[in-house]
Parts: C-alpha cells; sequence; structure tokens
C-alpha cells in the first residue's frame, strides 16, 4: 500500500483535485489544496500547471508533512475527502450501431486486422492505419470489423470519433477528441477534466485492462492523434485518414477501388435482381463511372433504370463528385437550389431551419427536400435532425452553386445564415441571462424561448454551428455581428462550459473587436469572457492577459462597473493559481472601484450583491493567506446578505467556505451547524457534487468532533 504522505501518493491527490475542476466541488477542493500546501510549506506555492510541476509540489508537500503530524493528519483527511468525491472507474460500455447489410470484399483487409488483434503483446500498441480516397469506404470497413469482432476482441466497448471539426477546414484537437471519448466511456461533464493533460491521464486510467476498440476516422495528422493512442495492451486503435499520415507508427492497411467483380456483386446487392436484368446493358458504364467507390455505387443504385441520357464527362478522376453530379442532376428545381445554397456556409450539422434560410424557404419545404438529398446520398443524417455533407459532395455542390447561382446569390444565402444564428444566439443569451449586464442588446427578430432551460439548450445545440458562424461573418466583414455573437456565447461558457468548443470564437471576436473598436466596454467585455475560458482550461498565463485587457479597456471607456468585474475576475484568476496576496489585493482594488457608482448610476442597483461577492472573495484569499480569523468576518457579511436576499446557492456556498475555514482550526462542533445549513439552503438545488462534497465535510465532523 502506498503511504499517504508520499510523494506519489500526494502527486496522486493533486493529480485528482486538477482533474476534477470541472464542477463548483472540484473547484473548492483545488482552492483548499492550495490553502493547505500553502499551510504546509510556509510560504507561497504557485499552483501547479504541469506533471513537473505537479511532481515539485508533492515533493514539497510530502518533505513537510514528515515533520509535522498534525499536517499529515490534516493532509490525510483533506485526501479521503477528494478520493470520496473524485471520477470512479468509468461504467460505460459503448457499442458501435449495427454494420450494413450490403458490405463487400475488403477480405484482404480483415485478414489484416484479425492478425493485429491476435498478435501476441510485445509492448507495441495495436495500432492500425486504414487509408485511401474518399468514397472507398474506410468508415464503412472500420465499423463493420469493430461489428464483426466485438464478441471476439472488444467486450468491453467499441468507440467511434469523427475527427472532423466545424467545417471543412478545421479538425478536432487531442482535447476534444479525449473529452467525447471519457463521455462515451461514461463520464458525466461534471466530471470531465478541462485541462489536455488531466483528460489524456484520466483516459489511459479508465481504458487499462480494457478489450476496446478505438476508431479515429477522417484524422489529418498524426500530430492530431498522437496524444489519444492508448499504450495499454487490449485496447486497438484503428485510424481512418485519406492520406498516409507521416509520423504514424502504425500497420497501414490501404484501402482501395472494389474490383470489377466486387463492384458488380455490391450493385446486386441493392437492385432488385428483375431491375437489374433489365438494365444489364447500362451496367458496365455506369461502374465505370463509378470508379469502384463503394459510396458512388450506393448512390448509383437508384438511377440504374433510369440512367441519365447524357452523362458528362468528368472533369477528373473523382468518383465522388461524379456521382454527386449524376445525383444532381435528377433533382426538382427546389431540392437542387436547397443543395447547393445549403453548401455554402460549411456547417458542421445542420437543421431544416438552417437550411431553409440559406435558401430563403419555408422550414417546412426545407425538411422535405433535406429528406430527398439524404435518400439520394448527397447529405448524411446525423441524428436529432441534422445533416452534414461529407467533403467531396460539399465541393461539388460549392461548384454548381458558383455556376449557376452566382456570387451575389451565394453570398445572400451565406448571410442569410449568418443573421439567423444572430437572432437565434441573442434571443437564447437573453432568455438565459435576462439580468446579466454582459449579453448583447436585442435584435430584430431574435428568436424567443420559454424558459431559461430551453435556451441554454439551444446555445449549446447550436454551439458547433456558431462556431463557425462567428469565422463566416468574420470572412464578410460583418464586425457587428462578430462582436453580437461574441457576447451571446456569455450564458454558454457560464452555465454549460463548452469552453474547448467555444475557444476559436470568442479569439475571433477578441482580434476582431481589438482591431475594430479597441477601448470599448464590448471590447473589454469580450476580453473578460475570452479570460474565463482560458482560465477553465487552465491556460493561466493566457487567461491573465486576457483579464488585464480587459480591465483596460474597461478603464478606458469609463465603465465603472465593468473595470471593477474585470479586476474582480483577475482576483479569482489569481485564487486558482493560488497567489493569495495578489488575488486580495485585487479583490481590495475591485471593491474600491465599485465604490465610484453612486446612486442612480449604472449598476447602483446591482451594487450590494456585489459587494456581498467581493466580502465572500476576500474571505477566501484570506483563508489561503492563513488568516482565518479576518476570512470569517468576511465570510459571515457576505453570508447575512446572502441570507437576507434569499439567495440559496450563495448561502450555501459562503456557509461551505466557513465551515471549511473552521475545520482548519479543528473547529468540528462550529463547523457541523454550518454544514447542515449549507446541506438544507441546496435542498432545491440540482448541485449534487457540491452535496457529496458537504457530506463528505460533515462526517469529518462527526467522526473528528
Amino acid at each position: 500500500m502506498v503511504e499517504p504522505i508520499s510523494m506519489a501518493a500526494v502527486a496522486g491527490v493533486l493529480g485528482a483535485v486538477g482533474a476534477g475542476m470541472a464542477n463548483e466541488a472540484g473547484k473548492r477542493a483545488w482552492e483548499s489544496a492550495g490553502a493547505l500546501v500553502r499551510r504546509i510549506a510556509g510560504r507561497e506555492v504557485a499552483a501547479p500547471g504541469s506533471p513537473a510541476e505537479v511532481d515539485a509540489v508533492a515533493r514539497l508537500v510530502s518533505e513537510g508533512l514528515r515533520n509535522d503530524p498534525r499536517l499529515a493528519r490534516a493532509w490525510t483527511t483533506f485526501a479521503e475527502g477528494v478520493q470520496g468525491q473524485g471520477p470512479g472507474t468509468a461504467a460505460g460500455r459503448p457499442r458501435l450501431p449495427a454494420s450494413i447489410r450490403s458490405f463487400t470484399d475488403r477480405r484482404k483487409a480483415i485478414k489484416q486486422l484479425d492478425e493485429e488483434a491476435r498478435r501476441k503483446s510485445d509492448g507495441r500498441p495495436r495500432l492500425v492505419l486504414l487509408h485511401g480516397p474518399e468514397g472507398m469506404g474506410i468508415t464503412t470497413l472500420a465499423r463493420h470489423w469493430g461489428v464483426l469482432r466485438a464478441g471476439e476482441f472488444f467486450p468491453d466497448g467499441q468507440m467511434y470519433m469523427d475527427l472532423r471539426g466545424g467545417g471543412s477546414g478545421t479538425a478536432l484537437d487531442a482535447a476534444r477528441v479525449l473529452g467525447e471519448l471519457l463521455r462515451q466511456l461514461g463520464l458525466p461533464d461534471a466530471q470531465l477534466p478541462l485541462g489536455f493533460t488531466e483528460r489524456q491521464a484520466l483516459f489511459q486510467r479508465y481504458v487499462a485492462d480494457r478489450r476496446l476498440l478505438v476508431i479515429l476516422d477522417h484524422a489529418r495528422s498524426a500530430t492530431q492523434i498522437l496524444p489519444v493512442i492508448s499504450s495499454a495492451l487490449e485496447v486497438f486503435t484503428l485510424v481512418g485518414a485519406r492520406n498516409p499520415l507521416v509520423g504514424l507508427d502504425a500497420l497501414r492497411i490501404p484501402v482501395g477501388p472494389l474490383g470489377k467483380r466486387d463492384s458488380e456483386r455490391l450493385l446486386t446487392a441493392l437492385v432488385d435482381k428483375s431491375e437489374l436484368a433489365a438494365a444489364r446493358a447500362a451496367v458496365p458504364s455506369l461502374l465505370a463511372r463509378c470508379g469502384g467507390s463503394p459510396y458512388a455505387i450506393r448512390a448509383a443504385a437508384p438511377r440504374l433504370t433510369a440512367p441519365l441520357e447524357e452523362a458528362p464527362a468528368m472533369a477528373d478522376s473523382d468518383p465522388v463528385r461524379a456521382a454527386a453530379e449524376d445525383s444532381y442532376r435528377l433533382l426538382e428545381p427546389g431540392p437542387a437550389r436547397l443543395y447547393r445554397l445549403a453548401a455554402l456556409c460549411d456547417l458542421p450539422a445542420f437543421d431544416a431551419a438552417s437550411a431553409a434560410h440559406a435558401a430563403d424557404v419555408e422550414p417546412a419545404d426545407a425538411q422535405r427536400w433535406l429528406e430527398v438529398l439524404a435518400e439520394s446520398l448527397l447529405l448524411e443524417h446525423v441524428g436529432d435532425g441534422r445533416y452534414h455533407y461529407r467533403p467531396g459532395v460539399r465541393a461539388h455542390a460549392e461548384a454548381v452553386a458558383a455556376r449557376e447561382d452566382g456570387i451575389v446569390a451565394c453570398s445572400a444565402a451565406m448571410n442569410r445564415v449568418v443573421k439567423a444564428h444572430l437572432r437565434l444566439a441573442v434571443g437564447a443569451a437573453r432568455a438565459a441571462l435576462p439580468e446579466s449586464w454582459r449579453i448583447p442588446a436585442p435584435v430584430e427578430g431574435m428568436v424567443p424561448f420559454a424558459d431559461r432551460g430551453a435556451a441554454v439548450a439551444a446555445l449549446a445545440a447550436e454551439a458547433g454551428n456558431l462556431v463557425r458562424v462567428m469565422s463566416l461573418a468574420e470572412e464578410l466583414r460583418d464586425r457587428d455581428t462578430v462582436l453580437r455573437l461574441g457576447q451571446a456565447l456569455w450564458p454558454l461558457q457560464l452555465k454549460a462550459g463548452h469552453h474547448d468548443v467555444l475557444l476559436p470564437a470568442l479569439r475571433i471576436a477578441v482580434r476582431v473587436a481589438d482591431e475594430h473598436a479597441a477601448g470599448t466596454r464590448e471590447t473589454g467585455a469580450l476580453h473578460a469572457q475570452l479570460a474565463h475560458t482560458l482560465t477553465e482550461l487552465r491556460r493561466w498565463d493566457e487567461a491573465e492577459a486576457e483579464a488585464v485587457a480587459a480591465a483596460r479597456d474597461e478603464r478606458s471607456a469609463g465603465h465603472v462597473r465593468g473595470h471593477a468585474s474585470a479586476v474582480e475576475f483577475l482576483g479569482l484568476l489569481r485564487l486558482r493559481q493560488w497567489r493569495y496576496p495578489e488575488a486580495y489585493d485585487s479583490f481590495e482594488e475591485s471593491y474600491a472601484i465599485y465604490g465610484r457608482i453612486g446612486d442612480g448610476d449604472e449598476g447602483a442597483t446591482d451594487l450590494p450583491r456585489a459587494l456581498a461577492l467581493l466580502d465572500r472573495h476576500r474571505g477566501r484569499a484570506l483563508r489561503g493567506l492563513q488568516r482565518r480569523a479576518e476570512a470569517r468576518e468576511f465570510l459571515e457579511r457576505a453570508l447575512a446578505f446572502f441570507r437576507d436576499s434569499g439567495e440559496a446557492y450563495n448561502t450555501a456556498r459562503t456557509l461551505t467556505d466557513l465551515a471549511e475555514t473552521r475545520l482548519e482550526d479543528e473547529e468540528f462542533e462550529e463547523a457541523l451547524p454550518l454544514v447542515d445549513e449549507a446541506i438544507a439552503a441546496l435542498g432545491e438545488e440540482k448541485a449534487e457534487y457540491h452535496l457529496a462534497h458537504l457530506r463528505i465535510l460533515r462526517e469529518r465532523c462527526l467522526s473528528q468532533g
């Protein structure tokens, strides 16, 4: 058994706390860890950000604990609490969807995959790269083999991850990929680590000793996937890519065109025998045009009995674009126009409403035509009424739109989609946080929402599209839309996270704001939003620069409330970094700035609450500085305000702060009623992780009091 105060054990606790900051209880545990580390070291210790820094802090703590039994007891108690609320073993057993009935050929590739799966463990990861041109069935092959061998090789689950990002020119980074894989393994979002390092470590822990298949499809580079590859002996990683990936040490299996016989076999499986016999004369030319592409053959099968009179000559040898052209020429005008214009924005997953805006038609018509396009294999259905284009088909649709609709009509379609997303985002933001001064001003025709929950859910559902639309608005030089969209993301950041998804959009918004609206309150607010997301992603140096920029712009704009809030946020960031003296100074500065708000000024109504929050923050900083008597004074003052105002959640948070401060002085009897009141205050709140933390504190009060 590992000694609780050994360096390895301490490092494990610090790593677990760092990985758990996706929820309020996790952030609280990190702050408590900082206060305890400072107490053990007798000086300020910077919060660790990298594995090497964690080891350095763990060494310092371990050495300090060996010389002080009382501190060793306090650390052991803290560590037991962390283990009690940290992420456990993932319970999910993900499964691939059923394979297709008409799967044809690929016997050689399947044999190679089987041999790699049966290979005797020799320390090398089980890693295979399937590569070949688009439309050759790499995804189908990977999924078919995974389903075929699930019971034999992968009884603990099979996972699939599409590595394409929000548009053809982007790709998911490793942190987002790891996050999605952890979700598939059953980890709730509230336990999902926000930092890449923590996600990677947790993923490796979860897949150890499990017989799993991990399919990473549409990879763009070895760099994108190398951090995801597991060294676990029974994990099989199957990568799909258009080209051989330089730098990936894997068994390479090329996936090329089907041969003539297998092409005929696939077509036979897709078409009724009588229809095939009647159109036998057309089969050779149809298959030649398909070029051995399973996708092209599937798309061509419905056309066999009504072949095109004059199939246009292919401009290149790409069977996917040729198949798209043939299917497109059979469309009625309505779905044909929708096909062209809906492709222009390159949204990752669009619905009928978005398509309707692109084509300027009614949503009911758009829905009916989307189904026609999906039946023709010009679109792929991705669930929840949403669709996307495969890359080659989208390229064809764009080219046809440029030829048949022209630049003016194409630009108008893109503008309609951008403005529609702006109306949705602003309407959702104002419904989700109607009391916030950070959300954008109303826009004409903004979408109404019944309640806050529905508004946040709508923002979350559109998150990927909003990121892409932000990029489009920048391309279209629609600066006002960029700024408003950026501000509209605030409720999503605050209430649902999605920080790794939203980061690119926030960077665009800040860049445009700095270029065209420097020194304004809007730019200051966007810097603050970016600082918030960077903090949650544990990119603290970048976050600090953004928080300083937010304070600068708000001060320049004469926006007192915004200036005070930005300085307050800088203090919160420094709390996260265990920089308690600087955190306290920031809170004091913020308090002084708030003092400039007079009766009738903007923000005057909210001032008492803002000052109460600052009292709580000052108490937290003083607790970190080991000035616990002073900390209690500020916390009790904040508590009085929140009790009187009826804010259950902030009441519970402040009570928890007070209880933990008492526990650090081993005042167990005084802490217990505070914990009980906090538990009662959270009775109507959905705060399971905070409640779990409080139950651990209560047990500590009872067992040690």
